[in-house]
């Protein structure tokens, strides 16, 4: 549906050429939630608005549906417009005009006869679950309600493509959900592309299908959300992938000689498996349970485990070994939970 090939964007800024994007490149099928991911000034707001030329490519291009674009003026942008819907971090409606006007007013835009635009704004608020918001003006409603409408005006001509620029960045937790289910099962049901750019590891987790994560304007990784979030490999992934998987040391915890501590990754079918309490049984080590969680991502669990193993040092050697064998990774951390060494 999407390919952007060795995408780059270029701002004159105080008299120096700054390189907002870098050679992008990325692929997005037909009907998949992917996300872009990266912290501020990583060059994400910028690739999401070259795929609709809102920001036109210095080099490189973008095809949609097997069609170069990257020309296009005029009449013919206009038209390859309308098969894209957008919706920002603030919301962008209009004040003066009620909940029913504003999506009224991207149906009017488009032509769309008028006898037809009541239903079709009716099924669009049923869609986004504001079906008694119809005539109430945009200061009455929370981030959420918003949101939710600005949705439904992005949806309203029916466009092949979703772009969402840090949708849920304003939004307080409870509504984030909202809009992560809103979206999917708007994916669901129709299929509508989607190309979510954010910060929010949380929201990457829930929501997307593929990862592309960007730095310093460059793609810096790109795979399935499990692998990412499983197996990340450049250090920006790392970093972000560890604002939701990041498991505390305890303050002031010291380790005895005779103690270790381990830091448990588990994948899959394994993250069920009573692991510590076969541990305790086979071997003759003391296990402390110090932290713990499990995420599930696309449906498969990610869980992470803090123990402290007590004993003689051979049994200890013993447990950490038939661990490593049994988990996706394990690391043996200092007091501080610093120097990590992979163990397997």
């Amino acid at each position: 549906m999407i390919v952007l090939d060795k995408v780059s964007v270029s701002f004159k800024q105080k008299g120096r050429i700054i390189s907002a994007v870098k050679e992008a490149s990325l692929t997005v099928a037909k009907g998949e939630i992917f996300g872009i991911v990266g912290t501020s000034g990583a060059g994400k707001s910028t690739l999401v608005r070259v795929i609709n030329l809102l920001q036109p490519p210095g080099s490189g291009r973008v095809l949609i549906g097997g069609e170069d674009i990257t020309a296009f003026k005029g009449a013919s942008l206009r038209n390859m417009r309308l098969k894209m819907g957008m919706i920002f971090q603030h919301f962008n409606l209009i004040s003066g005009a009620t909940v029913y006007d504003n999506i009224a007013f991207a149906l009017k835009a488009n032509c769309c006869p008028e006898a037809a635009i009541a239903g079709k704004v009716h099924a669009l608020l049923e869609q986004v679950n504001l079906t008694d918001k119809a005539q109430v003006y945009p200061a009455s409603l929370s981030g959420g309600q918003k949101q939710r409408v600005a949705i439904a005006r992005a949806l309203a001509n029916d466009p092949e493509i979703l772009l969402c620029d840090e949708a849920t960045s304003a939004l307080d937790l409870e509504n984030t959900e909202e809009i992560i289910r809103i979206l999917r099962r708007i994916n669901k049901e129709t299929s509508i592309t989607i190309v979510f750019i954010t910060h929010e590891m949380d929201v990457a987790r829930k929501l997307f299908d593929r990862i592309a994560v960007m730095a310093d304007g460059e793609i810096v990784e790109a795979g399935d959300t499990y692998q990412i979030f499983t197996e990340p490999r450049h250090p920006m992934s790392q970093a972000l992938v560890s604002r939701v998987l990041n498991i505390e040391v305890p303050e002031h915890l010291e380790l005895e000689a005779s103690e270790e501590l381990l830091k448990i990754t588990y994948t899959g079918e394994k993250a069920y498996e009573p692991l510590i309490s076969k541990v305790s049984k086979e071997f003759d080590v003391l296990v402390d349970i110090l932290h713990g969680k499990i995420e599930y991502i696309q449906g498969k669990p990610l869980g992470v485990l803090l123990i402290k193993l007590n004993g003689p040092e051979a049994e200890i050697v013993n447990a950490r070994s038939y661990i490593a064998g049994q988990v996706f990774k394990l690391e043996r951390l200092s007091a501080g939970g610093k120097g990590e060494e992979r163990i397997g």
